[in-house]
């Protein structure tokens, strides 16, 4: 949010005060544009790295973002995030000249290695992704927020905004994520790399219009958030992350139009960045305060440059893709500069900075080449371009300058490339930097390679060996891990294989990572045939028994149907027998939040091979014998893979 300490209002008269102390902020902010006040003829690009920390066991998130930043004893380049496994990482401003996008790289190498050698100590190690594959939903509750009394501020005035009500997901790709959640700490879920360019507020429109123009194919290009949950979605489920996670928008039976806080944005900025700021302002709730040191009307009056913090908080609670930023510069003159949120994290640093070079370079080439972009292409195709990107990724179609329809990789490999080359050496950037960053690019697009395919590609591998769902993650994550290591950029990785896991211990999971969750089920008046023929079809030997609110009613075993269909033989009766004439009625349970290991100790206690996972009397998954065999097998499988390997190193 820029500002750290913000508070929600305690009553009428704070609120009051702080829309008039927004109000006098952008009163000055116009001033200042109108009378020539900011910086111009130089352009700087800055960073931040968001990143996930894990445990190196069980390479799950683990919560210690605080402890970290008091041992290495608070560096200003280190802050704090929503969740408490999340860091961010601030890199120097610097001019956009010469090797200074080696010199960020080697920055970002250094304090990294700096702050891997503290979170060794923890046994933990930190990851570049844009969604951890191995993250779960149990993940984002509330109590891993981290202790900040401005993240708490934020979320409960988003909740309040929500009206109490849950905050529901709907992605749909490959397969389809349809679940509800009580907090907006999903966002925390998402890491990204967020690249700024100051630009002369002269110039300001021009540009922000092309970085809109930008978002689709850059975003493409980088995309590295494939799954959630599990779930196989959009290339870049980033976007659709955030997105829903903080919509408070309810739905009526009127077609009145409602905006989110996270967007695209609605048209082209015609006017004025100021413009942008306004209509934030009258299209969205202030929801939180600071304290306001200063009038910065009063300010402008003194011919003093305002901190304008009444608009910096309020413009730290609107989420656009592309965001306008307000700072002031060591030399005492305010700069405006386009903060470009499009970018995940990883897959590695050199990756990163590509995508950085890429963008930064293709802005000032495009600027270049066409001036105005709003001449040459409709908003509407850029915006469905944005949509596309963060949906297909590297295998999605554009329509582009002169309504010129184009597979992004063609976009990038033949126009985008060649102006993004043009315009760094507009800047005088090093040969050596443009070669090999925009090589990153060129490479990842004519091999169709990017971190969402990579760990597509790799998913789809290993579900082949029929292993579960939380290793294959395992293996997906501990394999991004060792890749990252090495600093080769993601189109030179191979997929990753079972083998790139040394070891995987399933029994500190919790039910709820491990559970089955495409149930069949039946109700208590269905015909007992139906069971039969259910467990027929669909191979298995248990059967949940549900009412129409998802509560479990029972239990129907392969045992019972014998048992049945014997007495049946026996003893042939006409009147049909009934789900409810045999099922179990008070079966073994267990909850999601329990550790396997305690659910197969009720299962062997009880002599049962399968226990209903239910939560709130709602059945939301099951587990079965089966499943811990295959476990078994997959762990006695690594115990041998093992010992040959072993035999082998000692030959």
């Amino acid at each position: 949010m820029g500002v750290q300490t913000v508070t929600q209002f305690s009553d009428g008269h704070q609120k009051q005060a702080f829309i008039r102390s927004l109000l006098n902020d952008v009163r000055s902010f116009e001033y200042m544009l109108d009378h020539d006040w900011f910086e111009k003829d130089i352009t700087r690009f800055g960073a931040e790295l968001e990143m996930v920390l894990i445990d190196k066991t069980t390479l799950k998130p683990k919560n210690i973002a605080i402890d970290v930043i008091d041992k290495m004893k608070s560096p200003k380049w280190l802050e704090t995030e929503l969740a408490q496994f999340n860091l961010e990482l601030n890199l120097t401003p610097r001019e956009m000249v010469g090797n200074h996008f080696t010199l960020m790289e080697n920055e970002i190498q250094d304090r990294l290695k700096k702050l891997d050698k503290v979170l060794n100590g923890y046994d933990s190690t930190y990851i570049l992704t844009g969604i951890l594959p191995t993250i779960q939903k149990f993940h984002l509750n509330k109590e891993n927020l981290t202790p900040r009394d401005r993240y708490y501020a934020l979320l409960n005035a988003i909740k309040q905004l929500n009206l109490g009500k849950d905050f529901e997901l709907k992605i749909f790709g490959i397969d389809e994520l349809f679940v509800k959640h009580d907090s907006p700490l999903l966002e925390a879920a998402n890491t990204s790399w967020q690249v700024h360019l100051q630009v002369d507020a002269s110039e300001y429109t021009k540009m922000y219009n092309i970085a809109q123009a930008l978002a689709g194919p850059t975003m493409a290009i980088a995309a590295n958030s494939p799954i959630v949950f599990g779930k196989r979605l959009w290339h870049e489920s980033r976007i659709a992350m955030f997105e829903q996670s903080l919509d408070t928008r309810s739905t009526h039976e009127h077609m009145r139009e409602q905006a989110t806080r996270v967007s695209f944005g609605k048209d082209w900025l015609n006017d004025s960045v100021v413009d942008i700021y306004k209509e934030d302002i009258s299209r969205f709730k202030v929801l939180l305060s600071t304290v306001i040191e200063e009038d910065s009307w009063e300010m402008i009056k003194k011919n003093k440059v305002p901190e304008l913090s009444a608009l910096l908080v309020h413009n730290g609670t609107v989420y656009r893709w592309n965001r306008p930023q307000f700072g002031i510069s060591k030399n005492g003159q305010p700069h405006l500069r386009i903060e470009n949120r499009v970018l995940a994290a990883g897959p590695t640093v050199p990756d990163q900075m590509a995508n950085a070079v890429f963008w930064l370079g293709t802005m000032k080439g495009m600027a270049k080449q066409y001036g105005d972009i709003r001449k040459h292409v409709d908003f509407s195709s850029i915006k469905d371009n944005f949509g596309k990107g963060a949906r297909f990724g590297l295998q999605a179609d554009f329509k582009w300058i002169k309504n010129k329809r184009i597979h992004v990789t063609d976009l990038i490999l033949k126009e985008l490339i060649p102006l993004s080359r043009e315009g760094l050496k507009s800047c005088k950037i090093d040969s050596a930097d443009i070669n090999r960053y925009l090589g990153i690019i060129k490479d990842r697009a004519t091999k169709k390679t990017n971190g969402a395919t990579w760990m597509l590609d790799s998913y789809e591998h290993l579900l082949k060996n029929r292993v579960s769902k939380d290793e294959t993650l395992s293996v997906l994550t501990h394999s991004i891990m060792k890749n990252q290591q090495t600093n080769k950029p993601v189109h030179t990785w191979k997929k990753a294989d079972l083998i790139d896991l040394d070891e995987y211990k399933p029994l500190e999971l919790k039910v709820s990572e491990f559970m089955q969750t495409d149930l069949f089920t039946v109700e208590k008046d269905d015909i007992i045939e139906m069971v039969g023929e259910l467990m027929e079809w669909r191979r298995i030997r248990f059967v949940p028994v549900e009412d129409e609110k998802g509560n479990l009613q029972g239990i129907i075993t392969q045992r019972l149907l014998s048992r049945v269909l014997l007495k049946a033989l026996r003893d042939p009766i006409e009147k049909p027998i009934l789900v409810e004439d045999i099922m179990i009625t008070k079966p073994q349970v267990t909850s999601p939040d329990v550790s396997i290991l305690t659910a197969m100790k009720i299962m062997r206690k009880n002599n049962i091979g399968c226990l209903p996972v239910v939560k709130n009397k709602v059945l939301v998954g099951v587990i079965t014998e089966t499943d811990f065999l295959g476990i078994t097998s997959r762990l006695l499988e690594r115990l041998h893979d093992k010992k040959t390997q072993d035999k082998k190193s000692k030959k």
